[in-house]
């Protein structure tokens, strides 16, 4: 790659004679096996990256040479491989606004507060942009690490993580049987959380991000770095304590700077480990009960999903960047794909990568695509969440975030077309190239008709099914089928004992025949008032007689009407007393199995909409998964309902319907849904083979007519917003 040489501003800089400052530090470090070296100013807590070409150039300006000998020297040195005149006039420039250069022309004073303020602005500016992320730093945190970091030295090394990995090994082991507890307090404590266990998880959350970013501060001083900075973060509108750790970019070990990164997720994974004994330990339903089980979750499934996310510039990122050997990865590579526009797009020359090495190059470029469309989604996702709980809050925090991440992104990219210096010999061919890109994407997104898919969750059940419950009390004496068993209809399921109700019978039946007797010798006397008292008697007799040999034939259970036997072992309840009401289980018949599948209130506008020749019904079934079924029939009732077809549709079966928090069965839905039966479309290879078993989990994709996924979109956030927004 061809690089010019000179500059037509160098005059500006020729004659300078700059020279780093006094109590700037230097570390040396190794990126894939490149000597590099890292300039720290301790007062302003800046970093910057020198190559080793750069830092000789740099070392050289001592005060008393002039940038132009400096080149020259560094000419001498390296002949093609020194640094251009453009090249040498952005490293001063980057190293005068980081603080680390000091220049003769101006008073020293000077150049402290106006760079100062320099970077106060681009602070508040930073923050303004990620108001999603805005911090507030409270006070020097040095002295408190100082006093604990002995405390934690003995176990910040290879034995303490040895330790650290057996210790929360057996508390994984220990809860492994407990996972069907552990989901049940998932909906017992935080779906159904009791609101005055609000004040307590917010803090529990803020104690273990506490403890988190200890973490990151305890092995930061214990590599010989400084924390000077602890505050709050609002993470979403979350108080969230942080402190600055920075110090660890200038350690010379990778996997120093790493252990800083995994700091906060060590200590709260070990503070995970130990609130599950707690959990494990304390009794049911106490308040160390639930606040145990908070830190639990909260310090071991956030921690995970978040703070190891790499596409975020949390920790994850950070030991990413460190064991890629990629530093300023997010930087790098949006840097990345603006050079690949610019050369493959707009057809610049003479342009600098960020990398020239095509390992790293190719890291940026998958980097860079994930983390855009990650950010896209958070953007959507985050924006959604706030807007259903605090929806004139959303309607600010979408504006302005839409603002910071995609107009003020336009906003410079006006700027450069129109001031970059290297667009100066084919300004308007750039110009016309950039406009002709974005109405690509324009008619892309808002003109070409593209597939619409809608997806579902499902279950399987049959159109004839009905639940075997006893009828009455008793004991089971036999039990005559077992799951799976095809019955017939009036077929004997099971048959039950209970000698009180043939005793209470027997007795009204001699109550019976007594009151006739006695009411044959009342008209025998002519005693008329006697005869009628004796009737009504009679007759009440004759209906208790009639309501227990209805009981006493309730206790033969037979099939409601031909199926298969499933949903439950009748032979487990051999032997066992049991009450009226409670099931013994299901006939179902397999012959007319269909899915029963539910949209949300939004989405049965264009299931109401369509013809059924308009869309088609494609199924994946759990128990093979990949094959495809292609749907037959379809209907809906037209109304909307709460009741869920299965509990396998909510949350406590993995489904996606939120369950109104007063019910414990799981069959109530929060809101209004719709939902749809579907039969499969006859295999003609096997007419009778069943599509599959009552109960299981079927994924339903609906592909609707074709439209523009702008469209597409604006659909769905109107669906979204409806059934999220509380007006």
């Amino acid at each position: 790659m061809e690089r010019p040489t000179f500059s037509p501003f160098w005059h500006r800089v020729q004659h300078l004679r700059p020279r780093l400052r006094p109590h700037v530090e230097v570390t040396r470090q190794h990126y894939r096996g490149r000597r590099w070296h890292v300039v720290h100013d301790p007062s302003s807590n800046q970093f910057y990256r020198l190559s080793p070409v750069a830092y000789d150039l740099v070392s050289t300006l001592d005060g008393a040479r002039t940038v132009e000998e400096a080149w020259q020297i560094s000419l001498s040195k390296f002949g093609d491989g020194a640094p251009t005149q453009n090249e040498i006039i952005e490293l001063l420039s980057q190293l005068y606004n980081t603080n680390l250069l000091a220049i003769d022309q101006s008073p020293e004073t000077e150049q402290l507060l106006r760079r100062g303020r320099e970077r106060t602005a681009r602070r508040l500016k930073q923050q303004a942009i990620g108001l999603m992320y805005f911090r507030f730093k409270l006070f020097n945190p040095n002295r408190i690490l100082n006093a604990l970091e002995p405390f934690f030295r003995p176990l910040i090394n290879r034995w303490g993580l040895l330790a650290w990995c057996l210790f929360v090994g057996w508390t994984i082991a220990l809860l492994l049987p407990h996972l069907p507890r552990l989901a049940t307090g998932l909906d017992q404590y935080l779906l159904d959380m009791n609101p005055a266990d609000w004040g307590w998880l917010l803090a529990v959350f803020v104690a273990t991000k506490l403890f988190h970013e200890l973490g990151h501060g305890i092995i930061c001083k214990r590599f010989g770095g400084q924390v000077p900075e602890f505050g709050v973060m609002l993470l979403v509108l979350l108080p969230s304590p942080y402190v600055d750790a920075s110090a660890s970019w200038a350690f010379p070990s990778k996997w120093q700077r790493c252990a800083v990164g995994a700091g906060g997720m060590l200590f709260e994974l070990a503070l995970a480990a130990i609130a599950a004994h707690v959990w494990l330990n304390a009794a049911d339903g106490t308040l160390a009960h639930r606040l145990a089980y908070y830190a639990m979750i909260g310090s071991s499934i956030a921690t995970l999903l978040f703070n190891a996310n790499p596409l975020m510039r949390f920790d994850g990122y950070f030991m990413l960047a460190d064991i890629l050997e990629t530093p300023n990865l997010m930087q790098r590579s949006t840097q990345m794909l603006n050079h690949l526009f610019q050369k493959h797009v707009l057809r610049l020359k003479n342009l600098r990568p960020p990398s020239t090495l095509p390992s790293e190059q190719v890291i940026l470029v998958v980097y860079g695509a994930l983390s855009a469309v990650y950010r896209v989604v958070l953007f959507f996702t985050i924006t959604l969440y706030i807007l259903g709980q605090f929806f004139i809050i959303g309607v600010l925090l979408a504006c302005w975030s839409a603002a910071a991440w995609f107009l003020l992104p336009m906003g410079k990219l006006a700027h450069w077309l129109a001031t970059s210096s290297s667009l100066a010999e084919h300004r308007p061919r750039t110009i016309a190239v950039t406009l002709a890109c974005i109405a690509a994407v324009l008619l892309l997104i808002g003109a070409v008709p593209l597939p619409d898919w809608r997806r579902g969750g499902g279950v399987v059940e049959s159109a004839a099914h009905t639940g075997v419950f006893f009828a009455t009390d008793g004991f089971v004496e036999t039990a005559l089928v077992r799951p799976g068993d095809r019955v017939v209809k009036d077929q004997v399921l099971a048959r039950l004992v209970n000698p009180d109700l043939h005793r209470a019978r027997a007795t009204l039946i001699a109550q019976e025949q007594d009151a006739r007797v006695r009411r044959d010798e009342a008209r025998a006397g002519n005693e008329a008032g006697t005869v009628d008292l004796l009737t009504r008697q009679i007759a009440v007799l004759a209906d208790q007689r009639a309501e227990i040999e209805r009981r006493i034939a309730a206790l033969t259970l037979r099939a409601p009407h031909d199926g298969t036997i499933v949903a439950g072992d009748p032979q487990l309840a051999v032997g066992a007393f049991v009450r009226r009401g409670e099931p013994l289980c299901q006939v179902v018949d397999l012959s007319r199995l269909r899915v029963a599948a539910t949209l949300r209130q939004g989405e049965g506008a264009w299931f109401n909409e369509l013809r059924r020749d308009d869309y088609a019904v494609a199924m994946r079934f759990a128990s093979r998964i990949p094959t495809i079924v292609a749907g037959g029939r379809v209907w809906s009732p037209q109304a909307a309902q709460l009741n869920l077809p299965h509990p396998a549709l909510g949350p406590r079966g993995g489904g996606d319907i939120e369950i109104d928090p007063e019910d414990r069965d799981g069959r109530i839905a929060r809101r209004g849904i719709f939902t749809v039966y579907v039969e499969p479309e006859p295999n003609p290879d096997a007419p009778t083979e069943p599509i599959g078993l009552p109960g299981e989990r079927v994924w339903l994709r609906f592909t609707l007519p074709s439209k523009p996924i702008l469209a597409q979109v604006v659909d769905r956030l109107q669906k979204l917003i409806q059934g999220r927004v509380n007006l």
